[in-house]
């Protein structure tokens, strides 16, 4: 017999915690009827400075099955909050999920680039990402470099050997959730991989709160310049341009529109 519900939320109660943060933003999202568009992360938003989205997409779910899905699993990996003994535990889990969230994003941009420069395939310009599978598949990976042995519950009934879990879990999310972003879950492994072979090191309880600070002022000022939201106590200069130079931003602008949306749940 388990443990009551209780027990289990206070032995992880950053995982919990997160749970329960996606859960009031998807349901949020549904009363408001909000879209991928309005809370996604594309290569296009991010080169109009709209950095905010790298934040608002990891944690925003619009399908309920991804949601479930991604909460499922990472209420299974909330197995990592105790493993202090293994050099992980609840500070380890919150100062890296910092770092997963961030490069993460940082590194699916980085993909986008490569497509659209070198490979020319266009349309991921448009691509829109939202969901939590970033850290999720960071997490998996971390979990299988530093305890083979674990096991992986999804559901309550699937059991997957975590040695494998995350390439097993990109083919069961892929199956059951045809929109899920290969992009997405390969820029979670890689920084999990990372993050578990020292590449990625040094975090400490100073430099957590020092980066979160600085994504918390970043976030705030990317969404003033973008026009979502007025801030009195934030000034952002406009930027004078030439009549010609507007026009054709203009124009540009009204054809991307016109273009559709591409949408990849991570």
């Amino acid at each position: 017999m388990g443990k009551p519900l209780f027990y289990e939320i206070m032995e992880k109660p950053a995982s919990s915690t997160i749970i329960a943060i996606c859960s009031f933003i998807w349901y949020y999202i549904q009363k408001k009827n909000i879209g991928y568009s309005d809370v996604g992360l594309s290569y296009d938003t991010a080169m109009e400075g709209q950095y905010w989205r790298i934040i608002t997409s990891s944690f925003s779910h619009i399908s309920i099955l991804h949601l479930v899905f991604n909460m499922s699993a990472l209420w299974s990996l909330g197995v990592i909050e105790q493993l202090k003994s293994i050099g992980l535990g609840v500070e380890f889990y919150l100062q890296y999920t910092i770092v997963l969230v961030v490069l993460s994003g940082f590194l699916v941009l980085a993909f986008y680039h490569l497509l659209i420069h070198k490979v020319k395939l266009e349309h991921y310009k448009r691509v829109t990402a939202v969901g939590y599978s970033c850290v999720v598949f960071g997490w998996m990976t971390i979990l299988a470099a530093k305890q083979p042995s674990t096991k992986l519950n999804l559901f309550g009934v699937l059991s997957l050997p975590i040695s494998f879990a995350p390439f097993e879990s990109l083919i069961f999310t892929s199956i059951i959730v045809p929109q899920a972003s290969f992009i997405g879950h390969l820029s979670g492994i890689i920084v999990g991989y990372a993050v578990a072979w020292g590449l990625i090191h040094g975090m400490n309880n100073y430099w957590a709160v020092s980066m979160l600070g600085w994504i918390v002022l970043i976030f705030v000022w990317s969404l003033k310049k973008s026009g979502k939201i007025e801030l009195g106590f934030i000034e952002i200069e406009p930027v004078t341009e030439s009549v010609g130079l507007v026009a054709n931003r203009s124009s540009r602008s009204l054809q991307m529109e016109e273009l559709p949306l591409r949408v990849a749940q991570v």
